[in-house]
């Protein structure tokens, strides 16, 4: 277990030894509409704008080049022009480049590579100190994540924090995770690992709030639409 996760466990045993009442409240439901069924397999990492990509033409390597991802998410290449980059797994980035590149090229054969991550992000919202963006570098877990956003409100529902994610068939998948029993147990197994792209959201000790924030910040806030087809802005925050 690293020194941080010691500590923030460390830190939450106050709230339960203060009697934390959020055990009584309704639980989330394990199986929401509209979510795939939760599956531990890593997702598939999509380029984020500051990440540094290169890219290899097999037959015509002088076109190979390194390229940052822009601000607004587009890449520039000699070949391909401006293309999106943002939001793509590497297999979809190589089919839109060589696609382009098709204006340039014959029958081009592309592929990608993440040369160096700007800092891969998690959303992280609710009843934290700072609700945004987190910026991830290396393992981390969701009490880890909660930390790094300044931690958690007086009122939060630490028994049932979300954890969203992509599914391997690209839609969204909702499971919950308890750091009550992680504090009080320090066990690391307790924990779960975040990955870039997921959003953790920490409820407040209020009943509906989870479905309202579902609704609110993820159905509307983000172009969710069930297909999980967004591609998170570093710099957004859900409240």
């Amino acid at each position: 277990m690293t020194p941080l996760r010691l500590t923030a466990a460390a830190l939450l045993l106050p709230l339960l030894l203060g009697g934390c009442t959020t055990q009584s409240l309704a639980p989330v439901p394990s199986n929401p509409s509209g979510f795939a069924p939760w599956s531990d397999a890593a997702p598939t990492y999509r380029f984020a704008a500051g990440d540094k990509l290169r890219v290899q033409f097999l037959l015509t390597p002088e076109m190979n080049e390194t390229a940052l991802v822009a601000p607004d998410g587009q890449m520039g290449l000699r070949a391909a022009g401006q293309v999106r980059a943002a939001g793509l797994s590497a297999a979809e980035l190589e089919r839109s480049v060589a696609q382009a590149s098709l204006r340039v090229l014959r029958e081009p054969i592309v592929t990608v590579s993440l040369e160096e991550a700007s800092g891969s992000s998690v959303l992280v919202g609710g009843a934290v100190q700072k609700p945004g963006a987190v910026q991830i570098a290396g393992p981390r877990g969701v009490l880890e994540t909660v930390i790094m956003a300044g931690g958690l409100a007086e009122d939060a529902r630490m028994n049932e924090v979300i954890l969203i994610r992509r599914s391997p068939g690209n839609r969204p998948m909702l499971r919950t995770v308890d750091l009550n029993s992680f504090a009080a147990t320090a066990d690391p197994a307790q924990d779960v690992p975040v990955f870039p792209g997921d959003i953790v959201f920490v409820p407040r000790s209020r009943l509906g709030e989870v479905d309202l924030w579902i609704d609110q910040a993820v159905n509307r806030l983000i172009p969710f639409n069930r297909s999980f087809s967004y591609a998170i802005n570093r710099g957004s925050a859900v409240y």
